[in-house]
């Protein structure tokens, strides 16, 4: 990976110079580049060859916002690809709107050139820059005055089912909440009769073609931004709570591991799905649950698909409470994340951070993160603020500082 990150540092600081020839320098001719759908002016979408994505990919870009790439992060990614994240920073050029919106660019760098570029990023972000706006197109995400953002899967007419837009959407609308200042909880829910039905089989059929021969490649594009949404809710620093209803299969589990809390309706049902399909698993389902209902039971749940019901997922511990039926289930939810959204948000992200780096600790250095972290939350406001509280017998009031 060293001499990979080297090759990728001498783009991003010729795409910064707008070096042509630095360019050209690091990029191999046959170059396929897949940028994120919903980037204007034919931005997005798949560019093949260096001369296509040089100019119709991020010449276009310089065209139209004064924007740089800042890493922030590098890390090995999947395949052993690259995979950097960080920063768009800069403005629309004509607007002087501001873009300030986070990516996940994930390279292939053979022998010393750079072959394939998939990038994800808030498409959003560089519409508003522009002076326009960029709904999403799979899922409504809203932030209320009280500053929970709700993330509702807008596919009801196909159960919710998981195609490539809707895995695009998540990561951009995960992004999104990430960047947003005003957030302080999350509330992810499904409309329609079920949260997910995990892929969309059909769609994934008729994009790999005759004998299915392309589903590997489909797979892979659409499982991509999919896992990256989770990376990017798990950096989230505000508490989620997800509501389970109806179906709640496949890859589609993954948004029940991101929830810290998880309400439940008496209908829920949960199940792996891919045994049924010959295949193995997406989502994190392999590492969150074991590590949830133990490993014996996440066995049986993929090797035999056996689907886990409601009161079985509270018993075993995948979800926090039981509701009647979805309405009850989301209304809970929503009272869960107002509740949340009320309270010391730097120290429930320092309380997110802990738990899930724990699994990856012993426990003297899970000892000694919570002494940096405690540290870390006593310099805020609401710390100080809610200590003076207790010792004048007080409520505190929690401001997210």
């Amino acid at each position: 990976m060293p001499g990979d990150r080297a090759v990728v540092e001498r783009l991003y600081a010729a795409l910064a110079a707008g070096d042509r020839a630095g360019i050209h320098a690091v990029v191999a001719d046959d170059l396929v580049a897949h940028l994120t759908p919903g980037l204007p002016f034919g931005i997005g979408g798949e560019h093949r060859g260096a001369a296509d994505q040089i100019e119709n990919g991020w010449f276009a870009i310089g065209c139209h916002w004064r924007v740089r790439a800042v890493p922030e992060s590098w890390s090995a990614g999947h395949d052993g690809r690259l995979l950097v994240r960080g920063r768009y920073v800069g403005v629309g050029r004509r607007s002087g709107l501001p873009l300030d919106t986070a990516f996940h660019h994930l390279w292939t760098v053979r022998e010393g050139r750079i072959v394939e570029l998939e990038q994800w990023t808030d498409a959003a972000a560089f519409v508003q820059a522009l002076g326009g706006e960029a709904p999403l197109a799979t899922i409504d995400l809203t932030v209320d005055d009280d500053g929970v953002a709700t993330l509702l899967l807008d596919r009801p007419q196909r159960r919710n089912a998981i195609d490539q837009q809707l895995a695009d959407d998540l990561l951009a609308a995960a992004l999104r909440v990430g960047a947003d200042p005003r957030v302080r909880a999350v509330l992810i829910a499904g409309r329609g009769e079920a949260l997910t039905v995990g892929g969309d089989l059909p769609y994934v059929a008729e994009q790999s073609g005759d004998g299915l021969g392309a589903m590997p490649d489909v797979l892979t594009r659409m499982t991509t931004p999919f896992h990256l949404a989770f990376d990017a809710l798990d950096a989230v620093r505000a508490p989620i709570v997800t509501v389970a209803h109806g179906a709640v299969a496949g890859g589609g589990l993954g948004l029940v591991y991101a929830g810290d809390l998880v309400v439940a309706s008496s209908d829920a049902r949960f199940v792996t799905a891919f045994a049924a399909l010959g295949l193995t698993g997406d989502g994190g389902g392999t590492w969150h649950l074991p590590r949830r209902i133990g490993a014996a039971r996440a066995a049986e749940a993929y090797l035999r698909n056996r689907p886990i019901t409601a009161d079985e997922a509270l018993a075993w511990g995948l979800v926090n409470e039981l509701a009647a039926d979805r309405d009850a289930a989301v209304d809970r939810g929503r009272a869960l994340a107002g509740e949340l959204a009320q309270g010391p948000s730097a120290a429930f992200a320092g309380m997110r951070r802990l738990l899930r780096d724990s699994w990856s600790r012993d426990a003297a250095a899970q000892r000694s993160a919570e002494g940096a972290a405690i540290a870390q939350a006593a310099r805020t406001a609401d710390a100080r603020a809610a200590v003076s509280a207790f010792l004048t017998k007080q409520r505190p009031r929690f401001e997210g500082a």
